[in-house]
Formats: C-alpha cells, structure tokens, sequence
C-alpha cells in the first residue's frame, strides 16, 4: 500500500476485487451456434474418433506398397470422391482418390497426384511411398471418449467449431452476467441533442456498452443520473435489485457534485476508494446490498483503463471463467519515459516493427486522460511500474488491446 497516501496498489486492488467475484452457479444449455463467448459450464468429450476412418491426406492415388518396386505401372480400377466408401484394393491396381475419402481396404499408402503420370486407364508411380504416407488414421485428431472442452473456458468460434466437429449440437454454460450501468453529471447529454454550454457527450456510455457487450453480459442500461444524492442512492438500490453488478461512472471522486461514494456507503459499503495507477486513481469497489459496485472514474481514458484491468477480470471469474488475467509481452521501447510517478502508469502504444526486424512500441504524443483519441490510435498499454523510468531500447510490458476486449 502507498503509505502516504493509503493507496492500494494496482495488484492490491485487483485482488481486494477478484476476491468480491463470485461465480455464477445457474447454467443453461444454448444452441453450439449460438454458444459464442460463453462460459462452459461441464467439460465435454467426444462421442467419436475425428477422423472417424481412415482417409486421405491428399488428391492423389490410393496403392498398396507391396505392387511397387521403385516405380511401377497399375491400373485404376475406382474412383474414391470424398463422402463415398470404395471397394477392397486388388493386387496390381490404384484408386483414385481424393482429400477426406476413406481409405479402401488393402491401401498402405497414398500416392499425391503431382508425383504420378495417369494415361487413359492406368497411373504411373515414379518412386515407391512409405507406410502409411499421406494416410490420416481414425482418431488420430481425437479419440472417442477424450475431453475436448474443459469446463471454464470462454468459448471462441474454434471451440464452438470443435464441438460441431465430434457431434455436439448444444452446449451447457453459465448464464450472462446482469450488469446494470448508469452514467452520472449534469454535464453529459446523449448525441442527437444540442450541446449547451458546460456540456459534453456521453462517450462512457458507449464504451462501456460495447466492453459489456464483448465480454457477453446481460446490459441494463439505466441512463444519466443527475449529481443529486438522492437520485442517485434512488438508482443505486435500483440498480442492485435486478442485477449481479452495477457498474458507474464518474461522481466517484471528492468534488461536492460527486455523490457516488456517499450514497453507495448510505445503501451499502465502499471497500475501496481510490488506487495508486496513472490513469484511473478514482476507482471504487463496495456493494449496494448484497451486490457487487464498482465506479469508474468519468474521465473516459481513466474509465476506459480501469474496466479493462480491474472490471474485466471481475467479471471473468464471475462468469465462471477460470483464465481472467491478460495477456502480456515484451517489447523494446522506442521511446524515453524520464518522469518516474510513484503511481504506477498505463501508456498508450503503438505497436512498431524497426529497421532490424524488432517489435517495438511507441506513445501517443498527449497521454491525458481525457485524450480518448489515444487509445483509438493505441494498440495497447505499455505498464510502468512505479518509480520507474524508461530508457528507448529497453525491454517493457505491453498489454495488447486484442486481449483486453474479450
């Protein structure tokens, strides 16, 4: 913690929140279809071997190795499309056959059609195959029995396509997560309307929809609240009445407009109240009820920011997900950050690749954070630790955006 100024750190933070997740226990079966970046509730196995018979890996000539000494001419005796069976292979003749159609039997080998010279009613092999040569066996992808999904996992269009594959028409997952969002300040107005003076549009609102959206919750979107207590303690109890988690933004910080903080410790309790990170010190954690709060701070970059380090993986584990961090890489930086900060710092970057082939990143020229333009132009943030300066050449931590988003 920040002596100073009785800050948690961000990993102190996240940990003060991920220990208030509780994951759902009510599940549901959906369509595999429709399955798409849902948590599955029950590992599933296959019912069958993928592939289910031996089949050919390529177009080509299907032959038995014993009727070839170095090279040999035989007769074509079938044809084998993909989706019919042939018939046993005689000593002396080929089938043609083509990629996914099963191997007769008698086959020990599949000859691919460049290394071949068909004329008219026979085929010519230029060199004998190995056993088994372009031959995938029965099972060899996935066993009868095996576990293909394991309970846990959000489920992308490959798992989705994995379960199709061995058969499984309906999948069993948690059910979507109940977040229920209102926006506070006089100031903010929906685009559409005239800007009056002192006002600014609510670009938090439409943020925040689409991070929900992409992490696959239930949005109860109860609008902009006025900076009164009583509207928003109103909308607070409101809010936790029909949902899982509520989630705000702005009027978490000390000005007297600001009435979040006050009127979540009238309906509940606030367990956390500012952070040690650059952007997003106001952010708050507590519960209205028995339900989960958290307030963003209503600076859209500092909103931004904290949803996708702290509200992300909330959520995650409260889906039941059990991989909830991000990922990370290290990158050179192509840049100098001088100025250590004692809270620690979360730079938009751009990804770079430098003359000798190296990835690198570089900065938005203005990291405030109200610049929301800077994590349009961003591919990520670059983390630095507190107390910390950066030297261009030096090894960072960048976490991409394409895996904060889902």
């Amino acid at each position: 913690m920040d002596k100073k100024s009785n800050m948690l750190n961000a990993d102190q933070a996240l940990q003060l929140l991920l220990a208030g997740a509780k994951p759902l226990a009510e599940t549901e079966s959906v369509a595999t279809a429709e399955a798409l970046n849902r948590v599955l509730a029950k590992s599933q196995a296959s019912g069958v071997n993928v592939p289910p018979l031996d089949n050919s890996a390529m177009d080509g000539y299907a032959v038995r190795i014993a009727d070839i000494a170095g090279s040999a001419t035989l007769r074509v005796a079938q044809r084998i499309p993909a989706g019919t069976v042939g018939q046993p292979l005689e000593a002396g003749t080929a089938a043609r056959i083509f990629t996914g159609a099963p191997i007769p039997p008698g086959c020990d080998a599949v000859v691919m059609q460049e290394n071949c010279r068909a004329e008219g009613d026979t085929v010519t092999i230029g060199q004998a195959p190995r056993p088994g040569e372009n031959i995938r066996r029965a099972g060899e992808d996935i066993a009868a029995g095996a576990e293909i999904l394991p309970a846990g996992i959000r489920l992308r269009p490959q798992e989705l396509g994995l379960a199709a594959s061995v058969g499984i028409a309906s999948l069993p997952v948690f059910r979507r997560l109940k977040v229920a969002a209102f926006f506070t300040g006089d100031e903010i107005v929906m685009p559409g309307q005239p800007l009056q003076p002192g006002q600014i549009y609510n670009s938090n609102r439409f943020v925040l929809a689409g991070l929900l959206q992409a992490l696959g919750c239930e949005t109860i979107d109860l609008g902009i609240v006025p900076d009164d207590f009583a509207a928003t303690r109103k909308v607070l109890e409101q809010a936790a009445g029909c949902a899982d988690l509520v989630i705000t933004s702005g009027g978490v910080s000390v000005g007297e407009e600001d009435h979040v903080k006050a009127a979540v410790e009238a309906a509940g309790a606030l367990d956390l109240w500012k952070i040690a990170i650059k952007p997003g010190k106001p952010l708050a954690f507590g519960h209205v009820g028995a339900t989960p709060f958290i307030g963003l701070p209503g600076n859209p970059v500092s909103a931004f920011v904290t949803f996708c380090l702290f509200v992300r993986p909330f959520i995650l584990k409260s889906q039941g997900a059990t991989a909830i961090g991000p990922q990370t890489f290290a990158l050179k930086a192509d840049f100098d950050w001088p100025k250590p900060d004692k809270r620690r710092e979360f730079l938009r970057a751009r990804l770079h690749m430098g003359d000798d082939g190296s990835t690198g990143a570089r900065l938005y020229p203005n990291q405030g954070s109200g610049v929301l333009t800077s994590v349009t132009w961003a591919d990520g943030l670059i983390e630095v630790p507190e107390n910390t300066t950066i030297q261009r050449g030096e090894t960072v931590k960048f976490l991409p955006f394409s895996g904060l988003f889902n």
